[in-house]
């Protein structure tokens, strides 16, 4: 998801709503395994319901835990995507109060518990990378890493070869035509360039 967020650091934020106490709880997440963890984490026994989002790139899932169908795990799924976030898993725990809510009510108090704390939340930007190959004389290489810091590279593998050296980059995907570029203004265009994720 493009132009999207995730957290810095995990987030929490705790409303009432018609004397029901509602607690959110949010986190970044990598895996589908680091959602399960925190849901299982974060989730109070003692509580009425502990509903639950998360969102990761094109996967998702969410959870009502008995609430009425769509009252409670859509609409912090709603709230995820509002936010524009990605890799993000947000339980929100209630303890009832007496009062009933209604379905709008429900799914109000939970979407807006959720977003609450997501908007309140400090957050870093998500930016797409590639992992590249590139075959460059040895000559080239220092006038190449020159450039790295330009370009967000970082190098992760670096093999002397026959004839040169063969670097393995990592970098934003904005800056592959950058260093395609560069690397056949340098090298007259005899430098390989290949995206291997």
């Amino acid at each position: 998801m493009s132009g999207c967020s995730t957290l810095a650091a995990p987030a929490h934020v705790v409303l009432e709503v018609r004397k029901s106490k509602f607690v959110a709880n949010a986190t970044a997440i990598a895996t589908q395994e680091d959602a399960a963890v925190f849901i299982a984490r974060v989730s109070d026994a003692t509580a009425t319901h502990n509903c639950w989002a998360w969102r990761l790139g094109q996967r998702y899932r969410f959870s009502d835990d008995g609430e009425p169908g769509g009252t409670a795990g859509k609409p912090i799924l709603a709230a995820i995507d509002g936010q524009r976030m990605d890799r993000v898993a947000v339980v929100v725990t209630r303890w009832f109060g007496g009062i009933k809510l209604g379905v709008g009510g429900l799914a109000r108090a939970y979407g807006g518990c959720a977003a609450e704390c997501l908007r309140t939340s400090a957050r870093v930007a998500i930016v797409d990378t590639a992992t590249v190959e590139c075959r460059v004389d040895y000559a080239t290489v220092p006038r190449l890493r020159a450039r790295f810091t330009l370009l967000d590279a970082a190098v992760e593998h670096e093999m002397p070869e026959a004839a040169g050296v063969l670097l393995r980059l990592h970098l934003p995907v904005a800056r592959l035509d950058a260093l395609s570029r560069l690397l056949a203004d340098l090298t007259r265009g005899r430098g390989e360039l290949r995206r291997i994720d």
